[in-house]
Parts: C-alpha cells; structure tokens; sequence
C-alpha cells in the first residue's frame, strides 16, 4: 500500500447490503494541501485509499442538483475526456451534477474520492440512494472522506462545512452549473481564498443553471468547453504532444496506460488510415470506435490529416 493506505484506528461498520472498514486518518496522513486552508479538519475518516497527492492532480467537479441536460452532457463528456491522465475526480456524492461525476469518473476509469456531508457509516451515508455509487467509488481504488463521526447524520449546515475539505483537498475546481444563489458557488469561493484553480464552464445566457457559472466567468474564472482546455490548463496536453513526438508508439510510450480498445486502435494506426477503414477493421461498435478517436485526439496521441487518421510523430 502507498503512504496513504489505510491505517489508525480501524471500525467495522455492517449494514444489511454490504460491509466495509472505516478508517481515522492521523494528521500526519492528512493530504498536505488541505493543512493549508485557515480551518483544516481536527479529524478525517476514510473508507478506501486516497490516491497519492504527489502522483495525482486532484480535481474537483462540482454542480447543481437540478441540473439540465447541457449540464450533463458536458459533465460526461469533459470527464471521459480526461480518461488516461493520472487525474483523480473529486465531489460530494450529492444527487445531480456530483453523482454524475462520480459515475462518469467510474467509467473512464479515473479514481473518484467522495466527501459526503454525512459520517461514513452505512446507515447514514447520504443520498441514500448514491449508497452503491460509494461502495463501488472505494471497490473501483478510490475513497470517501469525512471529518465527521462515523454515525454522523447529514444536516443542512454539514454540506457547507464540508465544500471547504473538497476545495482544500483538490489543486483545481471544476464548475459545471450553478444558480445565481447556489451552494456551489461557496466550494468556488473557498476554491479563490485557497489560491486553487477555478474553472467553469459557460452556460447559455437564459439558464437559470448558469447565471452563477457565468457570474463566475465575469470574475476571472477559467473558461472550459472541453477536456482539451482543461488539460491545457493544467498542463498534461503539452506533456501528451512532446512524448509522443519523441517517441510515436516506440518504447518510451507504454501502452498499458490505454484501454484494450485504445491501444487496438494506436496499434492499427502503424500508417496513416482512413476512419472508414478503421470502423470496418475493429469489433468494437462504430459509435464507440468514433468516441474512442475523439478521445485519442484530445489527449494528442493521434490527428486527423489529409482524410486519413494517424500517430501524431
């Protein structure tokens, strides 16, 4: 296990569905971004293990609960779009943009850290519906995360409280939605006095969901309207395009780091090819072939040149 593997003092919680360990972290362990803030935590409880800060860019990804269609879509799509990077996706497990977040972090294949506003323990973890969406979040090598005690039931002043572990715990902050009058402007906010990264992503002008994202965007925040941006920003797609010029496909580049049907997909393109060519000679379905594409592009492993698709060299 890394340094920050699960270790103090250990309780066992069982509920009816499922059992699993909840963890005291010592102060010692804490991630050291969140000794910063003016107010760290007295205590952390953890279920799971936290990704290693030094080897993971923390991002917090946070939204309304009433969210629109827009807003989901984005949220998925900036988020499969980060998949491959050593990125770990933040949020509070909240029902809207928070669970789509965990959930589309799940099925990139990124690690999730989740901090309810709730202790830890089974029978208290809240939304109760997003109880599975925990234990697969800690089953997938991610982790919860609370400062309160394990049988600690969620009240309305213990989410506020919390936004400010979640901005503490991350390097950047990711708003998706957010009303005029909305909790997540205050993770924002926390986010700006914690000297963290703000982005936001712009919504249309008659949106109720968006009037607090473009307030932000008035504010200075960091525009992002797509994965490309946000990696730019934090400085892995420079990274991407300068190993792969080195080196191609050689050696230096590990294809262990892709997904079976990626690395299908950069073992084809060992000469430029044609999209059609290469949606006939895969198993995989074509809108899922298209969608893989788009994510090697993003990530500055292939481009498109000339009508036929190749290694970026």
């Amino acid at each position: 296990m890394g340094k920050y593997s699960r270790r103090g003092t250990i309780s066992k919680i069982m509920s009816s569905v499922h059992l699993y360990t909840i963890s005291t972290l010592p102060p010692v362990e804490f991630p050291k971004a969140l000794l910063e803030i003016p107010q760290p935590p007295g205590k952390l409880f953890v279920v799971g293990e936290l990704p290693d800060p030094s080897e993971y860019y923390y991002l917090s990804v946070v939204g309304s609960r009433k969210y629109t269609s827009y807003g989901r879509e984005t949220c998925e799509r900036i988020i499969q779009g980060l998949a491959g990077y050593p990125i770990c996706i933040v949020s509070g497990l909240a029902l809207g943009i928070d669970g789509i977040a965990h959930r589309a972090a799940l099925d990139a294949g990124l690690r999730t850290v989740a901090v309810p506003g709730s202790g830890l323990a089974p029978s208290v973890i809240y939304p109760r519906a997003h109880l599975g969406l925990a234990k697969e979040i800690v089953e997938n090598g991610g982790a919860l995360l609370s400062e309160y005690e394990s049988d600690f039931h969620a009240t309305p002043w213990s989410f506020p409280q919390r936004n400010r572990i979640m901005a503490g715990l991350s390097q950047g902050v990711l708003i998706i939605e957010a009303e005029e009058k909305s909790g997540t402007l205050i993770t924002a906010r926390m986010a700006l006095d914690y000297n963290r990264n703000v982005f936001t992503v712009p919504g249309p002008i008659f949106s109720a969901t968006s009037k607090g994202t473009n307030n932000l965007l008035r504010q200075g925040a960091t525009p992002i309207t797509c994965a490309k941006d946000l990696l730019e920003e934090i400085g892995f797609v420079e990274q991407s395009f300068r190993e792969s010029a080195d080196s191609g496909l050689g050696p230096s580049l590990d294809l262990t780091l892709f997904s079976p049907e990626e690395q299908a997909l950069l073992i084809l393109l060992d000469e430029p090819r044609e999209r059609e060519e290469l949606l006939a000679s895969l198993d995989t379905p074509p809108a899922q072939t298209l969608s893989l594409l788009t994510i090697l592009e993003i990530k500055g492993i292939i481009q498109e040149r000339l009508g036929k698709i190749e290694r970026v060299k």
